[in-house]
This record gives structure tokens, sequence and C-alpha cells, in this order.
């Protein structure tokens, strides 16, 4: 039996972006590629280009970036360039 998820949780790329302060869903991707560690979708449906994320996973690990770079400017995840 596959994972059960709130439906209420769920995240488009739109929303990752948002909650990561990017400025493009398509950033989301290459933050992926750059952390290995970054939540993947729980829903990947390559042929529809259909990606959706766990809203905890996401602000979990945005958070935990988000400390890594304290005291270096005003809150935002490591190496941001979008």
């Amino acid at each position: 039996m596959g994972r059960r998820v709130d439906v209420d949780e769920l995240l488009d790329a739109q929303d990752v972006a948002a909650i990561l302060g990017l400025a493009h869903r398509n950033t989301v991707s290459e933050y992926q590629a750059r952390y290995p560690e970054m939540p993947r979708p729980v829903v990947d449906r390559r042929a529809g280009r259909l990606k959706l994320w766990l809203r905890p996973e996401v602000e979990r690990w945005a958070a935990q970036h988000r400390r890594r770079v304290a005291g270096r400017g005003p809150p935002r995840l490591a190496d941001s360039q979008s």
C-alpha cells in the first residue's frame, strides 16, 4: 500500500517556490539538484509534469536552511539566486 497523505497539505511547484522565496517555480527543480536533502515530491507524474510536495516537509526544510545562513543578512535560503 502506498503512502497516505492529507490532500490539504499538497503543494505544487509554484507554492514550493513561494515558501522558499524563489521568483520562479522552475527554480524548484534546480534546488532539488543542488540540495539532495530537499524534500522530494510525493506525487511525481513525469509524463504529465505533475509534481506535488507535502507542505510540512517543505516548510521544515526551508526553516532549517534559513537557520544555516542566519547572521548573514535577512533570512534567505543558502545559495539563493533567483
